[in-house]
Formats: structure tokens, C-alpha cells, sequence
């Protein structure tokens, strides 16, 4: 695809690990990069994968880096997995959830009971304090009839200190135990991308979904028609590159690459 960027991308949608920051560390280009979208006036949305902190947590999370972003424009797996129950259970259902502030506050905004005692539901995110007895009760409850439900499928998590598991690791473990596939509701599955563009205003021909991970960002990006962008500062090498089914049609080494093409 032969993309001009300034004539083709009218918004972005943008994942955060591995291309704003790692960890705590923030990533090379990442602060210019949104500054220039902001000066420009050009709409974009963060959308993460992550589900371990609330929106107000990643407002000053990326101001602790020095990056000044409204809550409006953070978009997160926990809650689209809670909208997404939301639509299928009603308020008061009882739910056991693996995962972390992020997931249990979207969860009980929308009035779902968190508890181990027979819950109709098991919702698993990214938990970094995960026990064999957390896989043990969502085993035992999926066993017993309960939904199962991941808020996306990251294999891994890029942090400074490299690539750690991510929920994918978690879900793949009860799957195993269950021989149930969980239900998915953040990238690459649809329904996350369709909200962001409502969020936009923007068609998929003139949005750019920006990531680090091929699997999940680039798959998915492609497959709701949005002009793809591959940083490798995440995920992605460029040796996965190579042996990938699915192709970026950008690639950058880091925003400060990207941001430079743009002008």
C-alpha cells in the first residue's frame, strides 16, 4: 500500500505498551509525536489491550512521563469487556474475575457482583499477582457451566525490563485445564476497533491504527480496513516481520521516526 501520510491519515488509533512507553519508561518520539497530533488538531484514540488500570490511573500514568492526554481519549480492554457483558447479562450477575484495578472497576460500574461463589461468568485480564488457586476457581467455574471471557489475547507484556506474560499466558493455562476457548473482546476483534472509529468520527480508509504487535493491532487493524503502522518498539522484531502472515503497510524503528515522515 503507498500511503502519504498527511494526505491519507485524517486520525489515529493507537496502542500504548510498547509504543508510547515500556513500563515505566517512555518511549523515543512518544511525547512529540501526540504533541503534534494535538497541535495539528488531528483526533486520535488510545486504545490498550491492557485492563490492569482505570482510565484516570493511565492519565497519570503517561503524565508521570510527561504526557498530557484527557481522559476521553483512552479506550481500554476492561472497558469494553464490561460494555461488552453489559449487553449480554444483566446488572447484579455474579462474575469471578482474574485481573486487576482496571477490570474490577469497569466490571462494577456496570453493577456485576465480583465473587467465587457461583458465578455465571469468569473474566480473566492481566493479573500480575496470579495464584494457582485464581486458575483453579475459574477452572472449577468454567468446569460447572459459568461464560468465559478474556479481555484480549497478548501473549506477552513489553516492559523495561523485556517481555513478560501477558493475558493471553493466563487464558491459554485455563483453556488448557477446561478445553474451553475463552471469549475475546479486545484487539484484533472488531467490536474494539467499530467503538474507536465512532469515537473518532472517522472512516476506516482515512484512520491509521498504530501498534507493536502484528497479532493483534496490525491482524486487526487490516481486517477493519484502517491503514496499518508497525513500531518496533514493543513486541514486534523485525524478524517476525519476515515470517508474519500479516504485513503493516508502514513500518517505523519509534514514533520519532514516524513523527519526522510526517512533515
Amino acid at each position: 500500500m503507498n500511503v502519504n501520510l498527511k494526505e491519507t491519515i485524517k486520525a489515529f488509533i493507537i496502542d500504548m505498551d510498547g509504543v508510547l512507553y515500556r513500563g515505566e519508561n517512555r518511549l523515543p518520539g512518544a511525547r512529540s509525536f501526540l504533541q503534534t497530533l494535538q497541535r495539528e488538531d488531528i483526533p486520535y484514540v488510545l486504545l490498550t489491550n491492557n485492563s490492569t488500570l482505570t482510565v484516570a490511573q493511565y492519565v497519570d500514568k503517561l503524565r508521570r512521563m510527561g504526557i498530557e492526554v484527557p481522559a476521553n481519549r483512552i479506550m481500554t480492554s476492561a472497558v469494553a469487556t464490561a460494555l461488552y457483558l453489559a449487553g449480554i447479562a444483566e446488572a447484579g450477575t455474579p462474575v469471578y474475575m482474574i485481573g486487576m484495578d482496571g477490570l474490577a472497576e469497569a466490571l462494577t460500574q456496570q453493577g456485576f457482583v465480583l465473587t467465587a461463589e457461583a458465578p455465571e461468568y469468569v473474566v480473566v485480564g492481566l493479573d500480575t499477582g496470579i495464584t494457582y488457586h485464581k486458575l483453579s476457581t475459574a477452572t472449577r467455574a468454567i468446569r460447572a457451566g459459568a461464560g468465559f471471557i478474556g479481555t484480549n489475547p497478548d501473549r506477552t507484556l513489553p516492559t523495561e525490563r523485556g517481555l513478560e506474560p501477558g493475558t493471553g499466558a493466563l487464558l491459554a493455562a485455563i483453556e488448557a485445564a477446561t478445553d474451553v476457548q475463552p471469549r475475546i473482546i479486545g484487539k484484533p476483534e472488531p467490536g474494539v476497533f467499530s467503538t474507536a472509529l465512532k469515537r473518532l468520527g472517522t472512516s476506516p480508509q482515512e484512520t491509521a491504527m498504530l501498534g507493536d504487535r502484528l497479532e493483534t493491532d496490525i491482524a486487526g487493524g487490516a481486517a477493519a480496513g484502517l491503514c496499518t503502522i508497525l513500531v518496533l518498539t514493543g513486541a514486534a522484531t523485525r524478524d517476525d516481520l519476515a515470517n508474519a502472515n500479516v504485513q503493516p503497510d508502514l513500518v517505523f524503528d519509534n514514533l520519532e521516526q514516524l513523527r519526522a515522515c510526517w512533515h
